[in-house]
């Protein structure tokens, strides 16, 4: 499987890791002492095998070769790229299933409340809503053994509750109301993951979709939406990539061919093995005349950047927000028979106007995915002055208009990161995590209330009978953060907002949650402002040349 790329076999790249693991095991099973003064004439592509095998046979205690092994991986990868990774069995399924669009389990969404699990919300047509498991649920024991009040921990809950396809787990739930629990036999099915997470309509003729990921359901997710949006009178589209860092290469080709006149360049890959290849649209996507604007940030990397950098290069549509990762490497997996998997950069993409956008890096940098942070202590959130390219790095795009290559897109409208609530007293709750444990104890207790709502306006109607700020302070104060007016002034649309945002998000997921949030999104509201104005063409604003 290729992470950011398109599908194909493995050649040639790999071919020392798999002698790594494999000559190992095959070592081992010849059996027999390792002639010593032969160690200095092995060849230097087998000297690895041959310490490992000298170790297990020679060594003053007993080892582990797979240690050793799973050891040595990760420290050769370290010394290539960033992006080059050793993934073990026991962690490939998490890392994978975001990707895959699914997992198997019994499908739920729950947090940890006062050492109880308790069910935020379940799977539309999962096995646990058609068992008629409820929001507010509590999840007192799984398989008769108890996991409520004893501080179990939150992170090994899924692997009771997750399984193969076809197996079954019985959860006894605490419901308010019923005395006794209540005991479901579950089958655990797929459950799918959404890689789009909300799509909707912040205008009358305006449609947003936001985007955490490019799986392999990506562009069926986006299809859809953009088919519900296209019916409820879309005219223009925000597109979020702000914190996707990237995914499937394929999902962001389909997506970007979606807006791009046939024979457009979408991208392009090289590498010291793998010769250039193309990716051209073909002219028959159904939204190539639609106004488009793209969101990005600090976060947006790899397939993100890819379809930013194939609109902007293009001049398609305008980029809004900040500059994003800097991620231009090409990731290839290939899996080995233990379950465990090797990710190794095999080429690097380049955008139409034939920029990298891969920042700087050095082999075995520690520093590289903490850069973020120096260019917030840089200034680069808050002024795009304080981004400076280098002559050399300067390409155009198919309308003349200057861009830069050497560490992200550059947006064509910068947006600078919003300081303007935060203050003291919004920090200390932010930090004790207030604001989502007022929300959900909020939830929890009008479930009940809210057993029928299915939409945005069902949740704001019925949260305007509430003075959520006062009952926040009093919330906040009891748990140890005294008020203090004038910061509660100056951010109490930043805090009414989250807290609406998060308990509308209790109540019916992100659906809820983005209609309320986008009033303090000063990103979404600049893209909403240049939409309304104008026709979200590049070519006919005046931006500044960077």
């Amino acid at each position: 499987m290729r992470y950011s790329n398109s599908k194909r076999d493995i050649i040639y790249p790999i071919v020392i890791a798999v002698v790594l693991v494999v000559g190992v095991l095959v070592g081992l099973m010849i059996g027999g002492k390792v002639d010593k003064p032969n160690l200095l004439v092995y060849p230097r592509t087998d000297k690895l095998t041959n310490v490992i095998r000298y170790i297990s046979e020679e060594y003053v205690d007993t080892v582990s070769v797979e240690t050793l092994v799973e050891e040595a991986i990760p420290a050769i990868l370290k010394n290539l790229d960033p992006h080059s990774v050793y993934i073990p069995a026991d962690q490939l399924q998490t890392v994978n299933e975001p990707l895959e669009g699914g997992f198997d389990g019994i499908g739920i969404q729950f947090n940890m409340n006062n050492d109880t699990v308790v069910v935020v919300n379940t799977i539309p047509g999962g096995p646990s809503e058609k068992l008629g498991i409820l929001a507010g649920d509590r999840i007192v024991r799984v398989d008769g053994r108890n996991i409520a009040g004893v501080k179990f921990p939150m992170d090994s809950v899924p692997k009771l509750l997750k399984g193969p396809t076809g197996t079954k787990v019985t959860v006894s739930i605490k419901r308010a109301g019923v005395d006794e629990l209540i005991d479901f036999e579950i089958v655990r099915d797929k459950i799918p993951i959404y890689s789009v997470d909300v799509s909707y309509m912040p205008t009358p003729d305006i449609g947003y979709i936001k985007i955490n990921t490019f799986a392999k359901t990506t562009y069926k997710e986006f299809l859809e939406a953009m088919i519900k949006l296209s019916e409820k009178g879309m005219k223009r589209l925000v597109l979020d990539l702000r914190s996707n860092s990237g995914g499937y290469m394929d999902a962001a080709i389909n997506i970007a061919n979606e807006f791009l006149k046939k024979g457009n360049l979408i991208v392009y890959t090289k590498g010291k093995n793998r010769p250039r290849e193309e990716a051209i649209s073909n002219g028959k996507g159904l939204f190539q005349d639609l106004p488009l604007t793209v969101l990005i940030d600090e976060f947006s990397a790899s397939a993100s950047e890819i379809l930013a950098g194939a609109i902007q290069d293009n001049d398609r549509g305008l980029i809004i927000g900040r500059r994003s990762f800097g991620k231009g490497l090409v990731q290839e997996q290939v899996y080995f028979s233990d379950g465990s998997a090797l990710r190794l950069t095999i080429a690097r993409y380049y955008t139409p106007s034939g920029r990298s956008i891969q920042k700087p890096y050095k082999p075995g940098d520690d520093e590289y995915f903490y850069e973020i942070g120096n260019r917030y202590l840089h200034g680069e959130f808050q002024n795009a002055d304080s981004i400076q390219f280098a002559d050399s790095l300067k390409y155009f795009t198919a309308g003349g208009r200057v861009v830069y290559g050497g560490g992200g897109i550059m947006p064509d409208i910068f947006v600078p990161l919003d300081t303007a609530g935060i203050t003291p007293y919004y920090q200390q709750v932010s930090r004790r995590n207030l604001i989502y444990r007022f929300a959900f104890s909020f939830a929890d207790k009008h479930r009940a209330n809210s057993r029928n709502f299915k939409t945005f306006e069902d949740v704001d109607g019925y949260l305007k009978k509430f003075n959520l700020i006062k009952d926040f302070v009093r919330f906040a104060k009891d748990n140890g953060v005294d008020p203090i007016q004038k910061d509660i002034e100056r951010s109490k649309l930043i805090i009414e907002t989250q807290l609406k945002a998060t308990i509308a998000r209790n109540f019916i997921d992100n659906s809820g949650f983005y209609p309320y949030i986008r009033y303090i999104d000063e990103t979404l509201l600049k893209a909403i402002e240049v939409c309304e104005k104008t026709s979200c063409d590049p070519l006919t604003l005046e931006l500044p040349l960077r």
